[in-house]
């Protein structure tokens, strides 16, 4: 892979996870290099059954493929096996702005940052499907409040990365939760971040969407779900063990008060079960307690893993990068 013209020295690879996107992916490979010039874009082939494959690679892209169906899959798979210094990920539906990466990438050289989140602009009233928007907001909200970092465009398919980033990402999620992976993995290691607008459009008309709005909507939440459990297993498991404490002390206090008043317990399995639950509920508040402590030391483990590899270029160490349009940027760097 060679350097970019406009961005001299650096390798840059755009990854463009496809299933059935014969439509539109022509035209995502071509808007690509004429954005960036030498930029070299891999198209993932994510079993199609169409003419993507094809027509990719006409309009001058690298095709491979991926058997295991899954945007997630796709994104592990191609981290693994290319090797740049600039990473883009983009949907291949040609609904973003790809005129935008130029100034994504000159904002994540400014930074330097290792994650530049690009952060759609409705061009339309048919940009978003019915539900996705609003589904998006809420997503975003409860990221930003149990991760304590603010995101605004959570779900986003159009990013940039630096190298340290990509090669420091443990890539579980199989489909469309590989987004909220991307960002958590952002939030709970404090990576340096930034976002910068770009144009959002209606898909052509013929292309459909492969997201479905429940099901996909209920797996990322059961990701997320999943992802509090793993990073903050304090709250989690705080919050079990005080609705049990709770339930425990709405059925043990009466028993005690009428314990003091008679001198009896006559409703010993109350008692028992009361007993239970708050042994139950300390069970699972120090569970919680000794994952917090082992998650401290996955985040130190994964924290030198990601610094053992190289930082971008600063353009004041040296390096020339060149001016793009301005655009939006919101600077969400973690202190």
């Amino acid at each position: 892979m060679s350097d970019t013209a406009s961005f001299p020295g650096q390798r840059i690879a755009a990854i463009v996870p496809c299933h059935n996107e014969e439509r539109t992916v022509a035209a995502v490979v071509r808007d690509l290099q004429q954005a960036v010039p030498g930029i070299t874009v891999y198209v993932y082939d994510n079993n199609s059954s169409d003419r993507t494959a094809e027509l990719a690679a006409a309009a001058g892209a690298i095709v491979r493929y991926e058997a295991r169906k899954g945007k997630g899959n796709v994104i592990r798979r191609a981290f693994a096996d290319i090797d740049a210094d600039i990473y883009v990920t983009i949907d291949g539906d040609d609904t973003y702005e790809a005129a935008a990466l130029p100034r994504m990438i000159e904002a994540l050289l400014e930074g330097p940052y290792d994650h530049v989140l690009g952060v759609r602009s409705s061009g339309g009233a048919g940009s978003y499907r019915p539900g996705h928007e609003m589904g998006n907001r809420v997503f975003n909200r409860v990221v930003s409040l149990l991760f304590r970092s603010q995101v605004s465009d959570m779900l986003s398919g159009y990013r940039v990365f630096s190298r340290r980033f990509v090669k420091s990402f443990p890539a579980v999620s199989k489909k469309f939760e590989i987004e909220t992976e991307l960002t958590v993995h952002m939030t709970s290691l404090r990576l340096p971040q930034v976002e910068v607008e770009v144009g959002f459009g209606e898909r052509p008309e013929g292309s459909e969407s492969k997201l479905h709005t429940y099901s996909d909507g209920f797996k990322i939440l059961y990701l997320i779900l999943q992802l509090v459990r793993h990073e903050r297993p304090t709250l989690f498991h705080g919050l079990i063990a005080a609705a049990l404490a709770l339930v425990s002390l709405g059925l043990g206090l009466p028993v005690v008060l009428e314990f003091f008043q008679t001198g009896f317990v006559p409703r010993f399995p109350t008692a028992i079960l009361a007993a239970a639950l708050m042994g139950l509920a300390v069970l699972v508040g120090s569970i919680g307690m000794i994952l917090d402590a082992l998650k401290r030391g996955r985040r130190e483990a994964a924290r030198l893993a990601y610094l053992r590899l190289d930082p971008p270029p600063h353009p004041q160490d040296g390096d020339v990068v060149p001016r793009a349009a301005e655009a939006v940027r919101f600077d969400r760097t973690q202190k």
